[in-house]
Formats: C-alpha cells, structure tokens, sequence
C-alpha cells in the first residue's frame, strides 16, 4: 500500500469530509496508475504468452478503475471539471492549448471573459468580484454587476446567484 493512503499533512480533526474524500480518490488514482505501469511492464518481460493475456487484461482493468475515478472527479469537483473541460478530448497541440489557455488567466484587471460560443455580455463599471471562503473541494466567490447578458445558445445555461 502506497504511503500516500496513510499520509494526512494536516490533523485529521481540522480536515472536512469532503477533503478526506478527496485525498482517498487521489491516492486510489495513483495506485491504479502505478498499478498500469507494474503490469505493462511485467507483461513486457514476460516470455510466456497466455501470462502476458492475462497480464495485458489486469491493466486493462486498471486502466479503467483510474478512468472510473478520473470521472467522479470529474463530477465532485469543479477544479477538475474545467480543466478537463480546457484539456481533454481536444484536437491540435496539447502545449498549443496550455499557452491559449494562460492567455484567458492573464485577463486585465475589470475585464469580463464570455464564451462567445454561448453570448455576450454587457457591463457595467461596477463589477465587484471576490473570494469568500473554501472547504478544501468548493471555492466560494461572489461576484456584484449591473450587467445585460445575450445568451445566442438556446442550449446555454447561466445561473446568477
């Protein structure tokens, strides 16, 4: 077993659920991942050619267990949703899509950033954006604008709380 599944860097007694919950999924992908990387190489090595099936299949089977907890995160955190939102399933250069991708982070300060696959928006000069606190998973922020939103996607969703 993996140290990593034992390994808490902060007192148990001042961690959420939730980031407890997290730190077990974590470890769980990375050993399924070390998991694939043991049997691709044992398959490799070995001379026999039914044990290297059987050997080939166990990954497979690795394979999907990290794909299976690539997707709860996926689902359990927004973190990981966006950025395999920005990174999965693209076409092109992967670095291409990094370096479009930290342009968007280096937005001006007031700046408003809209999908334009989605609408536009229209602002105001009374945006206020801010941070106001974290559970470990969750980010909660707050943002106050007098603002016109065009959705152009009847498909869109926006939700302004």
């Amino acid at each position: 077993m993996s140290e990593a599944s034992t390994t808490l860097h902060e007192p148990v007694g001042r961690l959420s659920d939730r980031t407890i919950d997290l730190h077990r999924v974590l470890v769980s992908l990375q050993e399924e991942l070390e998991a694939v990387d043991w049997y691709r190489q044992r398959a490799d090595a070995c001379r026999d050619d039914a044990l290297r099936g059987i050997l080939e299949h166990n990954m497979a089977e690795e394979i999907e267990h990290a794909a299976m907890i690539l997707e709860w995160l996926r689902r359990n955190h927004p973190g990981f949703a966006g950025e395999f939102d920005n990174h999965l399933y693209g076409e092109g250069s992967i670095t291409a899509q990094e370096v479009e991708h930290s342009d968007e982070a280096k937005t001006p300060e007031g700046a408003v950033v809209v999908d334009p696959r989605v609408g536009q928006i229209d602002v105001g000069q009374d945006l206020r954006i801010g941070y106001s606190a974290n559970d470990g998973i969750h980010y909660k922020l707050f943002a106050s604008e007098s603002l016109v939103l065009l959705i152009d996607d009847p498909d869109a969703i926006c939700t302004l709380t």
